[in-house]
């Protein structure tokens, strides 16, 4: 496992908290350059948050796209959710799949995955956009935080 969440769910972070961060109506080709995104990907990942709700857009010159209430108003897990469509570590434990794994009553690792995605969720919703927009560099130097086996 690389990893929990795909690129989506991290661009809609960054796309969302760029939008917080830009009063009035911004254009898609700003945020995309400022976030380094492409803007084809970026309209996906934005479309995403206009289907469920959290911007809204408005065509012409002038336009762009906006947030549809406060940064304060908005959990991680709310705009991942969005994004990614569940926060479950792991796809035996997604509730929106098709397939359930035949092992889940029996697997023994099945509680660790379920934890995780307890703790991981109730972080996300503790934290807001506003503070993405308002975090300070915590200074580290290196973005891993996996440790080498």
């Amino acid at each position: 496992m690389a990893g929990m969440f795909s690129t989506k769910g991290m661009y809609a972070l960054r796309a969302m908290a760029d939008l917080a961060a830009h009063d009035g109506w911004v254009s898609l080709g700003d945020v995309a350059r400022r976030q380094h995104i492409s803007r084809k990907y970026l309209e996906q990942v934005i479309s995403l948050m206009h289907k469920a709700g959290y911007v809204e857009s408005q065509r012409g010159k002038g336009g762009g796209y906006k947030l549809t209430r406060p940064a304060d108003q908005y959990t991680l897990g709310e705009l991942l959710r969005a994004a990614e469509g569940s926060l479950a570590p792991v796809s035996c434990l997604d509730c929106r799949s098709d397939e359930l794994c035949p092992q889940v009553g029996t697997c023994p690792t099945v509680s660790v995955w379920r934890d995780l995605g307890r703790v991981t969720a109730g972080y996300l919703d503790s934290k807001t956009l506003a503070d993405l927009v308002r975090a300070p560099d915590d200074g580290e130097d290196a973005p891993c935080t996996a440790r080498p086996m």
